[in-house]
């Protein structure tokens, strides 16, 4: 076994694949092990607390929020039944404050680890969310996809919209911006740093495909240079530089989520113009549905694709590794 290899062996991969959390975990007797840990709830969303890689929380179409204390291997109903939750984000100040986005487009937060749950009524009042509109799913109803808080401000976190906006609340969620000028509107993925917390990064279906702020959020700008499509699907950035990061996109959304994929992998540095990466040439076949990096692997970066292979690399996508397990099909989201 390498010293690669042995690193990797400490991980613990989940992944929501075809309304599932598969669970892919490595032992030096037995090699690698993927096994469906949660299933019935149909879970759509996955999230991580920053303090703590045990905590892994879900979020489920119509049956709310599951948390597990042990990287997968049991969950526990946190509450918000009913609820249908696209995305969560976990304070990395407070392990006990969960954002919860849902749909229809609203937020939910808990101050107590999910005993109780607050409905955010300032976003209901978020300016000229009357026109928010999601095509992705029947009935059509915008959600948030994606949530995240910043890691300097406790009280500062951003919300993306399906078809919607990108609006910030400085208070912890009482009130809320109108739509970010700049940010993508089609929100898919929506990050700030890990420990920078001017810089934020975003990914979307609508104009230039991803974009950028370096103010906490307040103004962003769309990098297009280099960028050949413009269907952002997901983006992440390395832990140690800020200004280096990665966006996958796709011609369109029929080249995304479709069965013959058109898949682009890109990577942008200070300030330079996008630089195609990838362990195939592009347009590559399998879609990259979720890009991981972690605070302690500098130059790392984890790619899972829809048909769930996961892919590695360690040195900013010079070279490349698949990993010697299968998530399933229908991958959408990743975490380790």
């Amino acid at each position: 076994m390498t010293s690669n290899d042995a690193d990797l062996s400490l991980r613990i991969f989940l992944a929501i694949a075809n309304r599932r959390v598969a669970r892919a975990a490595c032992s030096d007797a037995s090699g690698w092990r993927v096994e469906t840990v949660l299933d019935g709830p149909s879970p759509v969303t996955l999230a991580a607390d920053p303090q703590n890689p045990d905590v892994v929380y879900v979020g489920t179409q119509g049956n709310g929020v599951y948390r597990s204390a042990d990287r997968g291997r049991s969950w526990a109903n946190l509450g918000l039944a009913g609820r249908v939750v696209k995305s969560l984000a976990v304070s990395p100040h407070n392990p006990d404050v969960i954002y919860a986005g849902v749909k229809p487009a609203g937020v939910f937060k808990t101050s107590d680890g999910g005993r109780q749950w607050v409905k955010l009524e300032g976003f209901r009042r978020v300016p000229n969310r009357w026109w928010w509109f999601s095509p992705a799913e029947p009935p059509f109803r915008a959600y948030v996809n994606a949530l995240s808080v910043s890691p300097t401000e406790p009280d500062v976190v951003l919300a993306g919209i399906e078809f919607g906006a990108v609006v910030r609340s400085e208070d912890g969620g009482r009130t809320w911006s109108r739509h970010r000028r700049g940010a993508l509107r089609d929100c898919h993925s929506l990050a700030f740093h890990h420990c920078n917390g001017q810089w934020v990064y975003e990914a979307g279906g609508t104009g230039g495909g991803a974009a950028v702020s370096r103010d906490g959020g307040i103004t962003w700008i769309q990098p297009k240079s280099g960028l050949t499509p413009k269907y952002g699907v997901a983006c992440a950035a390395d832990p140690a530089r800020p200004e280096v990061w990665y966006v996958a996109l796709a011609p369109g959304p029929g080249k995304a989520y479709g069965e013959k994929a058109e898949a682009y992998l890109y990577c942008a540095s200070a300030g330079a113009d996008w630089q195609p990466i990838g362990w195939e040439a592009q347009p590559m076949s399998r879609m990259p549905r979720a890009l991981v990096t972690r605070a302690d692997s500098p130059g790392h970066l984890f790619v899972g694709t829809t048909y769930g292979d996961v892919w590695h690399t360690t040195d900013y996508g010079d070279s490349w590794q698949r990993l010697p397990f299968d998530l399933g099909g229908g991958l959408s989201l990743l975490v380790l």
